[in-house]
């Protein structure tokens, strides 16, 4: 099996991190070798954060060259512009229907992005989600987000849906076991949204 590259990126927390981990076990779950490597930047602040993973027969690298993702996920637009070079031509972009005003731009230090919509919908094989109305609206729980852009990811991998629950279980455990419900809901509706 040829080696599946897929590089999520948003800014610091929207859960990215997490649901990179979440792949990566899944993929693990489902027999594939995996790696994982992240950029926090910062983070904390809001800054850009991006997380790698890799799935297949046998990985040598968790790093993903410029212009080889297979999957853009991204939890803003504003990061799937920026991130667009990362796809590989064919490359499939999950994007969160979401622009989170950067504070170079709400301080005006910076002009606000031109034309971002335009820019979004020209990236090849767009699957546009609104992961934090579905958060908010049907789940009922705004954190929830990155667990719907999770089932919108899930239907372009070749893993079991079942593989993804016990991955989430193996995840959420201790304090965070009582969200496990919550975030099956959410990831439902994720998968939902995009078949």
């Amino acid at each position: 099996m040829k080696t599946v590259n897929v590089s999520l990126v948003g800014v610091g927390g929207q859960g990215i991190i997490l649901t990179a981990d979440i792949l990566a076990k899944t993929a693990a779950i489902a027999g594939y070798d995996v790696k994982k490597s992240e950029i926090h930047g910062m983070a904390q602040r809001g800054g850009s954060v991006s997380s790698q993973v890799r799935f297949g027969a046998s990985v040598a690298s968790p790093i993903i060259q410029e212009g080889t993702s297979d999957i853009l996920v991204s939890f803003d637009k504003l990061e799937a512009v920026r991130n667009a070079h990362l796809l590989a031509a064919g490359g499939v972009a999950v994007v969160n229907d979401l622009y989170l005003v950067p504070v170079t731009v709400s301080s005006g230090l910076q002009a606000d992005v031109p034309d971002l919509d335009q820019r979004v919908k020209a990236i090849p094989n767009l699957k546009l989600v609104d992961a934090m109305k579905i958060a908010t609206e049907e789940v009922g729980n705004a954190r929830t987000m990155n667990m719907v852009i999770a089932g919108a990811l899930s239907t372009l991998c070749p893993f079991k849906e079942a593989d993804w629950l016990a991955a989430m279980g193996e995840m959420l455990t201790g304090p965070k076991a009582k969200l496990l419900d919550i975030n099956k809901k959410a990831f439902a509706l994720g998968r939902a949204a995009v078949q």
